[in-house]
């Protein structure tokens, strides 16, 4: 997959995680989105291949960009949570 279809799938996976995960306060934008769905899938990639699930090399699939993207949504959350 190039880089084109790295942008679309992070695009894709960053709506699906903003629509799972509700509430407030969210990234903002389509450039937002897409670089939330990517650093899912790379934190996936990460963390599966650390606990066992993905071999050297192997990537997460859609699914886990997901899961990624989620985890980063809830992190990005905390972070800027009002104060």
């Amino acid at each position: 997959m190039g880089v084109i279809g790295a942008i679309i799938v992070g695009f894709i996976a960053g709506i699906i995680a903003k629509l799972v995960t509700p509430g407030d306060p969210k990234p903002r934008g389509f450039v937002l989105t897409t670089v939330l769905g990517i650093v899912g899938a790379v934190l996936a990639t990460y963390l599966g291949q650390a606990i066992g699930l993905y071999h050297s090399g192997e990537t997460a699939g859609f699914v886990g960009a997901i899961v990624g993207a989620v985890i980063i949504l809830i992190i990005w959350r905390q972070l800027a949570r009002p104060r």
